[in-house]
């Protein structure tokens, strides 16, 4: 359930950032007005053959004999930018990558060179197979984000302009920053950079097929990875992706809806205005926590348990084993003794697997949650009174009689002495008479 769903699922809605680059005004030494920088006739020619050229394979091929010829040009980064642009353009992706190093070298602020290297990095990242090539490519991808992140605007770009290159590439950063927080099992951090996300898009990307629905589910992923995990949020964002996700796509992120709602709220009941309101809310709305119950605590269920027993026998010597060291593990310190107080240093007969042995220390799992436990767990301890002769193997069943002599809450582990091993099968007991032990959800 925790695992990233593929990132290709979504891949033919998702949104590829562009490099576009800004041209610098340049005259020749001899030019009569001068604005810009102004080169000789040779490097002015040269420029010229790299800001004219279309075809992107030519002008990186202009852009790289410039930087050779002239490689302490005034005009050095503007056409580093076009050099990223024409291998960008080219598809060539080491080169892009390679060219946007040496831009940012020169021009460490450079915006659209970060969120260019961000969106390379990032798609590595997410098509690498060998988690330590992922996690790389991921984490510099991060790092190219949180540069662009705290960019500054040069002097030289409008207000307007810069803002509206911000709101592009803004939700790149945060998405290469989460999806590397994410994978690194750091879920606040995570969660931090696709709430920015979400803040920083405008809601109707929200809904379409791509990156931001994306990554939607992976901020309800990082609600369920966290410590502890928050299932109501889990179950919001994963529903909300679930709802806008195209038909074939929606069994893909469902699961992980319905799982964390089952965890909070303990039944499905009540869902449909759970999907109401994520429909409707790009983020929870203020009432959406009050209006989902949770589900009951352990402690509840042991007290309902505890009260339950004592109406069907107040004196609690009829309770079943199972409801016995549920409300010893889950209850108030008053209720585990007042379970376990029938049973103190009376003889007991129970029967369960054998977890380890080890001459007269032999150990059960006796409980269902016990036996059922991956691997199995010992809730029951019996010092017997002498080793078996052949003991018995790791997983066998095998019947008890002793003293019930103590307890301990957390973890759970009733202690028995003086404890024999039935070398007989034991007499069929009669059906018991009080009632079966109630399904619970541990």
């Amino acid at each position: 359930m925790k695992k990233a769903f593929l990132a290709s699922m979504l891949a033919a809605a998702c949104v590829s950032a562009t490099y576009a680059v800004a041209q610098t005004p340049v005259t020749t030494n001899n030019g009569a007005a001068a604005q810009g920088p102004q080169l000789s006739a040779d490097e002015y020619t040269a420029y010229q053959a790299v800001i004219t050229a279309t075809d992107p394979a030519a002008k990186a091929t202009a852009a790289e004999a410039f930087l050779t010829k002239f490689p302490q040009s005034s005009v050095k980064s503007t056409v580093l930018e076009q050099l990223v642009a024409g291998y960008a353009g080219s598809n060539n992706v080491p080169k892009t990558l390679e060219s946007a190093d040496k831009l940012l070298q020169v021009d460490p602020n450079n915006i659209r060179a970060l969120a260019l290297e961000t969106s390379l990095l990032k798609a590595q990242g997410d098509s690498a197979t060998d988690p330590a090539a992922k996690q790389s490519a991921y984490d510099k991808a991060a790092d190219a984000a949180s540069r662009g992140l705290k960019a500054t605007k040069p002097t030289a770009v409008a207000d307007a302009d810069w803002a509206a290159i911000q709101k592009q590439v803004t939700p790149y950063f945060y998405s290469a920053i989460g999806i590397d927080a994410l994978t690194k099992k750091d879920s606040a951090g995570a969660i931090a950079a696709y709430t920015s996300e979400l803040k920083a898009v405008d809601v109707a990307a929200t809904t379409q097929p791509g990156p931001v629905l994306q990554d939607t589910y992976f901020l309800g992923q990082a609600y369920y990875t966290a410590t502890p995990p928050d299932y109501l949020n889990c179950t919001f964002f994963a529903t909300r992706t679930a709802i806008y996700a195209p038909d074939q796509f929606k069994a893909t992120f469902q699961p992980l809806a319905t799982y964390c709602y089952k965890k909070f709220h303990g039944a499905e009941d009540g869902y449909d205005a759970v999907k109401a309101s994520a429909k409707d809310n790009l983020f929870p709305p203020a009432d959406f926590a009050g209006s989902v119950k949770p589900a009951p605590t352990p402690a509840d269920q042991a007290t309902t348990v505890f009260e339950a027993d004592k109406k069907e026998d107040p004196t609690l010597a009829k309770t079943n084993i199972a409801d016995r060291e549920f409300v010893i593990t889950n209850g108030t310190t008053e209720q585990a003794e007042a379970e376990f107080a029938p049973i103190k240093d009376k003889e007991v007969k129970l029967t369960g697997k054998v977890v380890s042995i080890a001459d007269t220390a032999l150990t059960l799992a006796v409980s269902d949650d016990a036996k059922q436990a991956s691997p199995m767990v010992a809730d029951v301890s019996v010092t017997l009174t002498e080793a078996p002769k052949t003991a018995p193997v790791v997983g066998a069943d095998v019947t008890v009689v002793g003293t019930m002599a103590s307890y301990t809450q957390k973890p759970l582990m009733l202690t028995m002495t003086g404890g024999a091993i039935e070398t007989k099968a034991a007499a069929k007991p009669a059906a018991a008479t009080h009632r079966a032990a109630p399904a619970r959800k541990r």
